[in-house]
């Protein structure tokens, strides 16, 4: 004669706690999606995640160049004359955030709302006077003078 350890009741009862531990473990592996940055240009609308991004402390010195260097993965066509609509979430926002136009910084103090409005063609013109038919625009979390966030789009120019 068998005994039963559990009654059914007992084993579906063990059955949920076990799959609920199993499900909390699971989600405990997951890492936390990087805060988003987002390029509107006229009904286009282009989000992306950070290149580089370690939890909102600062990147090493080390990476911050590569990093500023990596290709961006997401493009958006403008026109000269389009408005180019910058948005991040807010807690970018509250440490401040800059615009660096092909790896180089293009301001000198943080921007510290979630979201602003440049000329297409500010992105467009170089210092020789001759227009680019693209542009890497990075955008920077700040905290100070340390780098927490990079976030890189390509501006097209569309004809």
């Amino acid at each position: 004669m068998t005994v039963a350890f559990f009654s059914g009741k007992g084993r579906r009862i063990g059955v949920a706690l076990g799959a609920v531990s199993a499900g909390l473990l699971v989600l405990s592996a997951c890492d936390k999606p990087t805060p988003l940055a987002t390029v509107t240009v006229g009904g286009n609308s282009v989000s992306s995640e950070a290149a580089c991004y370690n939890d909102g402390k600062p990147l090493k010195t080390s990476e911050i160049k590569s990093c500023l260097n990596k290709k961006a993965e997401k493009t958006v066509e403008v026109a000269m004359d389009d408005k180019v609509r910058f948005g991040v979430d807010p807690e970018i926002a509250d440490h401040g955030w800059t615009l660096f136009i092909n790896g180089q910084q293009a301001e000198q103090e943080p921007y510290k709302k979630t979201y602003r409005s440049i000329p297409g063609s500010a992105f467009f013109s170089s210092q020789t006077g001759e227009t680019a038919n693209s542009t890497q625009v990075s955008i920077v979390e700040t905290q100070g003078k340390n780098l927490t966030g990079i976030w890189h789009f390509e501006l097209k120019k569309s004809s």
